[in-house]
Parts: structure tokens; sequence; C-alpha cells
């Protein structure tokens, strides 16, 4: 018996952005005595069934964006006698789906850190269960994962998750509701080795990938002291201390190794937590912006974020801490019109933000946005080859819609080429090349504007073109910008590097 484990993509560029966590943790919750599993990433290159004997066990993990593909492939190992078994968010909200379209043997919902043992224990024993609930694990049960499995010189980055969950509930996003609302974080003690192992590999750049970095705002204190509740104060003020004795961990790591994470607009009033995670190398940040008026905010249940120029000056704040912002922007909100997109693009430019992603509103299952749409569709669903639109990641994309919710003013070509047109706009050179000021040697400069070009081939191009022609084409692009950005990347291993140890943490009293 053999057990794969395959990250599926439509698109393969060679080289990959980021390392797929989940593929390697599932590969450390694979127990010894089964061998070490074959670790398949298509976004390196496209998975060959042929490889797959009778017998062999399949894992696949999948989110609406790739579910097509997964099911693709778990129906062709399914030819060839394997087990077959799906996890991941979309499996999680549709095991049915799942066991009916890719012929899965078994589903697991939820997390596969505990569970996936079972799993495997099960199929050799004769004993598999249709489905499989791994739940929420506590943090200390989060498992690390198998580093050494990674091939050399196929990611920029590594990722190291801190944390699960996030407290916010927007309305565009399914974490709360998948992941929880509580967050549950590792600690330092836990990730800091993890860290040790990748930059001992020559893993320079890491994407610490946590649904939230900054889950207790200042403002959630002061509101728990309001009411009185001491026994929340004191929980709020303990989950702070651990994400400032992380950072003071961090801080001893060597010192040109950067961090990135994803934050929400909040911290940009914590100046004693931008200061702490400049310290820690953490030099970027993914944003979600989403709107930049109030009325655009509200409709997405984000309201606790700033907007017009107010939004502006907390963007400027990260800067001013020497925190680089991927700013991400939807656009299709009931509220937007035609001279949203200026404004936004304007915006944009104007808080100093170093990347951006411009992404057209898609109801994704799991939130709130998806529940209201197909809610109100109720009998009267368009089907696309027989597919209902409520279920769109089944239609072929040739064929797919761009824009599933009806906008009141704009038709949705008009705002998919708005879309585009930002795009254009953000990554056009001359933009870049101002926003290239943030390094210093020329020649940082120039892999600065290469690694601009990157990103908007790999996330713009692929997602907004209108056919399989020009997404093709965006990825033949993005293959052959790929290569010279890894070598920006990668750093010299550092074998012999050691476990800092833990320093007594600072944390401002609040």
């Amino acid at each position: 018996m053999q057990v794969y484990l395959i990250n599926p993509n439509e698109f393969s560029f060679g080289i990959g952005v980021i390392t797929p966590r989940w593929l390697y943790v599932l590969a450390g919750a694979t127990p010894s005595k089964y061998g070490d599993p074959i670790v398949c990433d298509e976004t390196l290159e496209p998975f060959n069934p042929n490889r797959i004997q009778p017998g062999d066990i399949v894992g696949i993990g999948i989110h609406t964006g790739n579910a097509t593909r997964g099911h693709e492939i778990g129906r062709a190992c399914r030819e060839r006698g394997a087990c077959v078994v799906y996890g991941g968010i979309h499996a999680t909200l549709y095991p049915e789906e799942t066991i009916e379209v890719g012929q899965a043997d078994a589903v697991v919902k939820g997390d596969g850190d505990v569970v996936w043992g079972n799993v495997l224990a099960d199929f050799v024993s004769g004993k598999l269960q249709k489905v499989y609930d791994g739940g929420r694990v506590e943090a200390g049960q989060f498992l690390p994962a198998r580093w050494d499995l990674i091939r050399p010189n196929t990611y920029m980055w590594a990722s190291v998750q801190t944390l699960r969950g996030c407290p916010k509930h927007c309305s565009f996003c399914s974490v709360w509701r998948t992941d929880g609302q509580a967050p549950r974080q590792r600690s330092a003690d836990a990730v800091i080795p993890e860290i040790v192992e990748l930059r001992r590999q020559g893993f320079r750049f890491i994407a610490l990938a946590d649904d939230n970095f900054y889950p207790v705002t200042l403002k959630d204190i002061e509101l728990a002291k309001k009411q009185n509740n001491h026994e929340r104060v004191a929980e709020l003020q303990e989950m702070r201390a651990e994400r400032f004795d992380l950072m003071a961990r961090l801080a001893l790591l060597p010192s040109d190794m950067i961090f990135f994470t994803q934050i929400t607009m909040e911290a940009a009033e914590d100046p004693e937590f931008l200061d702490a995670m400049r310290k820690a190398h953490i030099r970027g940040a993914l944003v979600g912006v989403e709107a930049v008026t109030a009325e655009g905010l509200k409709a997405v249940f984000k309201d606790f974020n700033s907007s017009g120029d107010e939004l502006a000056l907390r963007l400027q704040t990260f800067r001013k801490h020497d925190v680089h912002v991927l700013g991400s922007f939807i656009f299709g909100l009931s509220t937007d019109r035609a001279s949203t997109f200026e404004a936004t693009a304007a915006l944009a430019k104007k808080a100093d933000i170093t990347f951006a992603q411009f992404v057209m509103m898609t109801p994704f299952p799991g939130t709130i946005d998806f529940q209201k749409w197909e809610t109100s569709l109720g009998d009267k669903v368009e089907r696309i080859d027989g597919i209902p639109v409520t279920r769109y990641w089944l239609i072929p994309f040739e064929k797919r819609p761009k824009l599933f919710i009806p906008h009141p003013t704009m038709p949705s070509d008009e705002i998919r080429s708005r879309t585009q047109g930002v795009w254009d706009n953000f990554y056009s050179l001359p933009e870049i090349w101002k926003r290239a000021r943030c390094v210093k040697s020329l020649k940082s400069k120039i892999g600065f504007l290469v690694i601009s070009k990157l990103y908007r081939q790999m996330y713009a191009n692929t997602g907004i073109a209108t056919d399989s022609a020009r997404r093709k084409s965006a990825n033949r692009w993005a293959r052959w910008l790929a290569k010279p950005c890894m070598k920006l990347f990668k750093g010299k291993p550092m074998p012999e590097l050691a476990i800092p140890e833990a320093p007594f943490a600072q944390v401002p009293q609040r």
C-alpha cells in the first residue's frame, strides 16, 4: 500500500509561491508504519494517475476553487483501484457531492491532524467509514509538517501556522464558520522549531498562514473591561501576551529571515503590536480592505474598517512601522458604481500599499453571502449544462458566469473589464517602479518589478480572463517569470542553526 497526498490545481507553474501546508501536515499525520507518503502538488506539475496501483490510498484536499480538478483526479484514481479520501473546506461543506461527483470512498470533515491516522487504520483493517468528522482540534494537537519531504528548489516561500480561527464574521468569508471564531493559538515552543527547520533547509521567506494574526484587538479588551468581565479580560490579555511571546522569539532568528502574515486593519490602532511585528521580521501582511466606502464595508459586515481618507491613513500606519501591505479589494458589491473602480485604484496608491489584489465578488460556500444568494433564488435557479448555477464550481470554466449575484446598476461584463482595468493600472510598469522605492539597490528594484509582474500573472490574468486561451497564455508567462523569482527568495542553508532560547517578552499593559 502506498499513501498519496494530492493538492489539485488546474494550472501548473513549475515553481510554487507558498508551500501548501496541509499536504505536509497530513504527511506528518501519516504513521511511519505506512511509509513516507508521496506528496504531489499540482502547482508544480500535473499528477499522473498511471502511478496508482490497486490497494493504494489517495488523500485529496479540495477547496471550492479546485474542487472540479480534485474530483477529476479522484475518479481517475478510483478507476485504477485506489481508495480515494477527500478532505478540505469544500469536502467539509459538501461531503455528499464529493461522494457522488468525486467518487469518494471516504470524506474527512474538519481538521485532519488527528483523524487521518484513524482513516488509514480503518482502511487497512477493512473498516473504512464513509464520513469522518475531525472537528476542530485544540492548538496543542496541531501537528508540525514533514518539511523533509519537500523537493529542493520548488517553492519560494515556506508556510507555518501559528493559529486557526478568526473572531470576525465577514459576510464573504467562510473561515469563521469552518475554523470557528475562537482562535486556537499554538505556543511559541511549537512554532519556533518548525521555522528553524525550514531555515536550516534554506527558506528565508516564510508565510505565517494564519486566519488572523491579530486575534485580540485593544477594543476587545476595553469592551470586556467595561462589562466588568474579569475572566474575559484575563483570557484576552493572555492571548495577547502569547502573541508578543511568539514575536519576541521570532526576533531572535537570523536577520535575513522575512515573514508575511494575514491581519485585520485594527492592528493599525496598536503601535506596540506593529513595533513587535517589525522586530520579529514580519515585513508584510495581507490586509482585507475589501471596500473604500462606508456603504461597501457595511454591505460585507466589515464596518470595523475605516473608509476614505481615514482608510488611507490607517494603511499608511503599517508602512510607517515597516510592515508592507498586500491590500485585498472586492468589486461587484451592490454599493459599487462605475466611479468606485477609479476611486479604489486611487486610494490604493495614496495609501502607499506595496501590493494589491482586486477580486470580483464571488459567493463562496459556507459564507453568509452564499447563503443569502442561494436562498434568494429559491426555485428559479438557472442551469448551465444541467448544473444549477448555485453549484458553479461544477460548471466548465469557459461557460461559468463571471459574476453570480446580479448587480443593480452594472452588467457583469462591465464589472469584469473595469476590474481588469484596475489591475492594469496598479501593475503598470511606471506604477510598479514608483513602489519599488521600498527597496534600495537597483538589483532589488528589478526583482520587485519581476515579482509584481509574476503576482499579476498568477492571480489576475488566470482568474479574470474570459477564455481558456488567455488563461493558458497567462500561465505560460507566470511559468517564465517564476524561475528568476525563485533565485531572489532562495537562501543559503543553515544546517547548524540552533533553536533560540526563550526571552522575556515585554507585553504592553492594557
